[in-house]
């Protein structure tokens, strides 16, 4: 009896064992993909990595670098902003620079106000102020005159009347009054003809060099408000109020490198895709006037046709997608420019990684 119960279970055990492997053994079935992978639309097409762009006439998007350092102190807009050239974006704490440029702006009109003082000499008080001392000195000289002829008057009918060393010091004071009086028409000659050509010519130099340094501190001061430089959209703010930044650009915690500080780019109506060709692929690429493209959008079955823009011909290695400095591969790549309508259905940003076919026929 008991050689039958072991015989049974062991029957059971191996029915499950059986049915275990059986259900272990089953397939599961695949499930759909999500979106069919990008087909090539052409009969010899060449797949490119393209990323999308602000559609600009040169170059990529507007990467704005301030000219100074410091604290941001203001944030004008915000990302996303509509702007027009000129127009205020932030704000660099511009308190030493501001107080330099007060300094000198005074320094610059005390050196104006005394060109002006110079050129307007002879003021007229000390003019006649001159006049009333050459009249004084006439006066004096009169006075001595007489005095002297009156002693030789009087020594001619007498010599006894005056002493000879009376009569000396008549002489004496009417030489001293006479001189005193050329002196006194000199100076006044001086006061009339008023400030000397060189010290007017040396005031004009000091008025113009303060005058150009005080331009200059102003030039750097509205450095510190960075302004839009052409009509268009702000794309991004790496830094907020309180971070510092330098010519370097501004910090980014994320990437751990310096950044611009602002990206600008165009309108989002018009938008361009840079597509980078593999530099052993570029031989195959057809004539520039019927080159064509087509852009698949990743992870939908969207795809956009492209017109053809321009090349950039330039081969440079290929960092732009991964920022790979150091590369253990050398892969160089040609950029070609398409353009594309956006449609309102299609939701596209610059930034954003494709998949690209151009045509090699």
């Amino acid at each position: 009896m008991r050689s039958k119960i072991i015989f049974i279970v062991s029957g059971i055990g191996l029915v499950l064992a059986l049915v275990s492997a059986f259900i272990a053994g089953q397939q599961p079935k695949p499930l759909p993909p999500a979106f069919n992978p990008a087909a090539n639309p052409y009969a010899k097409g060449i797949y490119a990595q393209g990323i999308i762009e602000s559609s600009q006439a040169l170059g990529e998007n507007i990467n704005i670098y301030p000219e100074v350092s410091g604290p941001i102190t203001e944030v004008l807009v915000s990302e996303g902003a509509i702007v027009k050239k000129g127009d205020p974006l932030l704000r660099i704490d511009d308190s030493v620079q501001r107080a330099t440029v007060e300094q000198q702006q005074s320094q610059a009109e005390a050196a104006r106000t005394m060109l002006a003082e110079l050129k307007a000499e002879p003021r007229r008080e000390n003019l006649d102020v001159a006049v009333a001392q050459v009249h004084n000195a006439k006066a004096a000289l009169k006075n001595a005159d007489d005095q002297l002829e009156k002693q030789q008057h009087s020594y001619a009918i007498d010599p006894k009347s005056v002493s000879r060393d009376a009569l000396d010091n008549s002489r004496n004071a009417q030489r001293i009054a006479s001189t005193n009086l050329e002196v006194i028409d000199k100076q006044y000659s001086l006061t009339k003809a008023g400030a000397w050509i060189y010290d007017i010519q040396n005031q004009e130099k000091q008025y113009i060099a303060l005058s150009k340094a005080y331009a200059s501190a102003a030039a750097l001061l509205a450095k510190y408000t960075l302004r839009a430089p052409s009509d268009g959209i702000v794309r991004s703010i790496q830094a907020s109020v309180g971070s510092y930044v330098s010519p370097a650009g501004a910090y980014d915690s994320y990437t751990q490198g310096m950044d611009p500080l602002i990206v600008m780019g165009g309108p989002d109506e018009n938008l361009q895709v840079r597509a980078y060709i593999d530099e052993i692929l570029i031989d195959r690429l057809a004539d520039p006037a019927k080159l064509r493209g087509e852009m698949f959008i990743r992870g939908t079955e969207k795809h956009v046709p492209l017109t053809f823009v321009r090349v950039q011909p330039f081969v440079s290695p290929k960092i732009e997608l991964s920022d790979e400095r150091q590369e253990l591969v050398d892969v160089r790549v040609l950029p070609v420019i398409f353009r594309f309508a956006s449609p309102k259905a299609l939701h596209v940003y610059p930034g954003q990684l494709v998949d690209v076919y151009v045509s090699a026929e």
